[in-house]
């Protein structure tokens, strides 16, 4: 157990500390740590982790608490969420003071536009990780890529696409 708790904290230490641009931008590094790499749960198991933690209130990662409960219990929740969530936490108080020094500085407006398509990119590749562990049939396949479709063009409440999606599933399964 103790070791189990010990990469635990390892990998979400590092994924803090990757994050950057936001927490969605760690989703394919973690999914390939506790699926592939650990094998402690199955990639439909991360999916549905993850669908979990988005319904519920709060952060966009509060998929982290789930895993480690999902894997070591309490001490896995209290371990993946302080290592998770410490290490950029601390990172973060200590450089807004300089940047927000610099803020005049034109360096400071390239690197963030230049972190813009970084941060889009790898928003992009977490929402095609979850979708592929979603979609193990074209028809849920494509009612993904008709909400995403749709999520991205109109301007419809994410709750009714969301409704509309799970409908179409049921009547795709």
């Amino acid at each position: 157990m103790i070791g189990v708790l010990i990469s635990l904290a390892i990998i979400f230490t590092e994924l803090s500390l990757l994050a950057f641009g936001g927490g969605m931008t760690i989703l394919p590094e973690m999914q390939r740590q506790v699926v592939e790499v650990h094998q402690w749960m199955s990639a439909q198991e991360f999916s549905a982790l993850f669908a979990m933690a988005q319904a519920a209130p709060g952060p966009n990662m509060m998929i982290v608490p789930l895993i480690g409960w999902h894997v070591a219990g309490w001490a896995g929740l209290l371990v993946s969420s302080v290592a998770k969530f410490g290490p950029s936490s601390i990172v973060t108080l200590l450089v807004m003071g300089a940047w927000r020094r610099f803020k005049d500085k034109p360096w400071r407006r390239i690197v963030q536009t230049g972190l813009v398509p970084v941060t889009v990119g790898l928003v992009a590749a977490s929402g095609v990780l979850i979708a592929e562990a979603s979609a193990p049939s074209w028809p849920l396949a494509a009612i993904i890529a008709l909400a995403t479709l749709l999520s991205m063009n109109k301007r419809i409440h994410p709750l009714w696409v969301l409704a509309g999606g799970a409908l179409l599933g049921l009547l795709a399964a």
